[in-house]
């Protein structure tokens, strides 16, 4: 479904990607792992076109987006939710789900996905009258991710979503990353929570210094070479 080949991406002169290649198939969990400043965010950045690509492709399925513009990725089907849970703050719970639905021209879509969104998590449907910023760190992030399925997307990119918050809440947002995904919609993960993310994960990729260092299943994790990469040694 996404395929990245040979991408080079990062921030004016600042090359952060140095020839990653990630493939995400349909209805898979793909996680990308690694010590702080390996370049995970940076390729979802990339592929949600919030960075600059200086080399490399992107393709979704077939077809060539490696420069589209993040609102035609969006009527791709392509959702991004960035780490620290970005709300309109000011806003209602419903209110930013309906904004949510901004590239809907069909009301009676947006107002099926909203009742959807609401099945998934009841708390919000609960909570929806009230300001965004007086909900929970964990009911932000759930409010982050239902805003993001209410334009229909076919592939989520979730940068950090247990950033910050406890436990059982975390725990909470993974077994729900699992549900969306089993409805059929594809999941690119950037996790520092490792364990959690691979538990989940089809297929996981290590990054470091901007290179994909591993990439394997569920017993990634057991490679000898996973603590010379997160704690040095090199």
């Amino acid at each position: 479904m996404l395929s990245i080949s040979n991408l080079c991406a990062g921030y004016g002169d600042q090359e952060v990607l140095h020839g990653v290649d990630i493939s995400v198939a349909p209805d898979e969990i793909v996680a990308l792992i690694g010590p702080n400043g390996a370049g995970k965010s940076t390729v979802l950045k990339a592929v949600f076109s919030q960075c600059d690509v200086t080399e490399g492709k992107i393709f979704w399925k077939d077809r060539d987006i490696t420069h589209l513009a993040t609102h035609e990725l969006i009527e791709e089907g392509i959702c991004f939710v960035p780490q620290g849970r970005i709300l309109f703050s000011d806003l209602s719970v419903r209110e930013n789900l309906e904004m949510g639905a901004f590239v809907l021209a069909d009301r009676d879509v947006a107002e099926r996905n909203l009742s959807e969104v609401f099945g998934k998590f009841p708390m919000l449907k609960q909570k929806q009258n009230e300001y965004a910023f007086a909900l929970s760190g964990g009911q932000q992030q759930m409010l982050a991710i239902g805003r993001a399925l209410m334009q229909n997307p076919q592939l989520l990119l979730l940068d950090e979503p247990s950033l910050g918050l406890a436990p059982k809440t975390m725990k909470e947002i993974f077994q729900k990353i699992v549900e969306i995904n089993q409805e059929g919609i594809g999941v690119m993960i950037v996790e520092q929570n490792a364990k959690q993310a691979v538990s989940i994960a089809s297929s996981t990729y290590v990054l470091e210094d901007g290179k994909i260092a591993l990439k394997a299943g569920k017993e990634i994790l057991s490679d000898p070479r996973i603590k010379s990469i997160y704690f040095g040694g090199r």
